[in-house]
């Protein structure tokens, strides 16, 4: 269950004003965003909020033989501190914040809801509406309740049925206040994971997590447990078909409830591209997005959250150029992989665009700065070709829990005292901030 963030790839970004890489140019001052555009930064619940005790992943932090670097514990203590975190929002000048609802903690046992919790994300919800930020809201980020998971998850075949009920429930309570929903985050990586990831470290992460999730079905008497953030899966197609068919009923069971609400799904989508003659690029697209995208037809959004890029020769991953700048895990940060991976997400699924995701794990900031006005630099241009892009919302608010390496990679547009749960913004929050305000890179 490793984050599949530690693998961001990307190349030749800015040094000082200007870019690296001659083919991209100066970032360009006096470009316009469309009017209404979304500007806004990311979390999701387990990751800040601490103490998700019915969640699948309490569980496999405390296994014995557990791959996890360390346990999540408080985290950011954002299930307390959620207005201090929306402030940060607020001060950034973002009009947009991105938050997750925890399915475990709104139904800890299957079939009993938490009206308790589900007034604690409308009051979220209510406080962003008071600081004049727009509540993006996702029903489900990767986990899932104890009990789904010690079921099978979503290798069963009822899983999509329970997901609906769960998503009719909260978006009965919730929906009236919500500004735009997904259902799903990056479900096209289950199953899909161990294929993008360096194969080293694929041979030893699949082992492990079969062996952690063998070792949790046993102490509970169960044949199969399958975390909502696992990388093995007995059998990746039928997990893969029951996400689909998930997303679709979870967007019906939205939809009844408010029609108007706009509701899509985000994909991980890396910037492929193609090298040589015969490059299995195509056949990798549509291995790792096809069916998501089609799916996506029927959604009012896709929301794409890209990290890297990938060479494809006829053979497999081409190592990219050396230079540039590098993110915390020693490899490439290429600015434009964001616009490549929006422009072919609308190419297929032809409906609006929203980037819900976008960064880069470093501990040195400047690259952070360094890549925000690069990426919209191009991202612009993919708005300007006419391909609808509504918004651009920054992963993280905050350095956060990054599920198997713990608390070590930074992704956060603010720094994080794990003691005392103080935020600190970081310059580049100044540097998003700026380009929100202005609606103008």
């Amino acid at each position: 269950m490793m984050d599949r963030r530690q693998f961001a790839a990307g190349l030749a970004i800015a040094g000082g004003a200007l870019l690296t890489n001659p083919a991209l140019g100066k970032v360009a001052p006096g470009r316009a965003f469309p009017k209404g555009f979304l500007w806004g930064a990311a979390t999701a619940a387990y990751q800040v909020e601490g103490n998700n005790l019915n969640s699948d992943l309490w569980l496999v932090e405390a296994a014995p033989n557990t791959h996890y670097a360390e346990k999540v514990g408080d985290a950011a203590n954002s299930f307390e501190l959620w207005p201090v975190d929306l402030d940060l929002a607020k001060a950034m000048g973002l009009n947009t914040y991105r938050f997750s609802l925890e399915w475990a903690r709104i139904e800890p046992r299957a079939g009993e809801f938490s009206i308790a919790m589900l007034d604690h994300y409308k009051r979220m919800i209510e406080g962003c509406h008071v600081r004049g930020i727009k509540p993006f809201v996702t029903f489900n980020h990767f986990t899932t309740p104890a009990w789904f998971a010690l079921r099978g998850g979503w290798s069963q075949p009822d899983a999509p049925d329970l997901f609906a009920r769960y998503c009719k429930i909260a978006a009965t309570h919730l929906a009236d206040g919500i500004s735009f929903a997904t259902t799903l985050n990056e479900p096209n990586l289950a199953g899909q994971l161990a294929s993008v990831l360096p194969q080293a470290v694929a041979k030893w992460l699949l082992p492990a997590d079969k062996a952690v999730c063998e070792t949790i079905a046993k102490a509970h008497g169960v044949p199969l447990f399958l975390a909502g953030n696992n990388i093995w899966y007995p059998d990746p197609a039928a997990v893969q078909g029951h996400l689909v068919k998930g997303h679709t009923l979870g967007r019906a069971a939205i939809k009844s409830v408010r029609g108007d609400l706009p509701v899509g799904v985000s994909l991980a989508m890396i910037d492929d591209q193609a090298m040589g003659r015969n490059s299995m690029r195509d056949e990798v697209r549509e291995r790792l997005y096809g069916p998501w995208l089609r799916a996506a037809r029927q959604d009012d959004f896709v929301g794409v959250q890209n990290y890297e890029r990938a060479l494809w020769d006829a053979k497999g991953r081409v190592e990219p150029p050396a230079g540039g700048d590098r993110n915390g895990a020693g490899t490439e940060v290429y600015p434009a992989s964001l616009a490549g991976a929006v422009r072919y997400a609308h190419s297929v699924a032809q409906v609006p665009v929203i980037v819900t995701e976008h960064g880069v794990n470093t501990p040195d900031d400047n690259i952070r700065q360094r890549l925000i006005p690069a990426a919209l630099q191009e991202l612009h241009k993919v708005i300007a070709e006419g391909v609808p892009v509504s918004g651009y919302l920054h992963w993280s608010l905050i350095d956060n829990f990054e599920w198997g390496f713990g608390y070590k990679a930074q992704f956060g547009l603010h720094s994080l005292d794990r003691r005392t749960f103080k935020r600190t913004p970081k310059p580049s929050a100044d540097v998003l901030g700026a380009i929100a305000r202005s609606n103008v890179l």
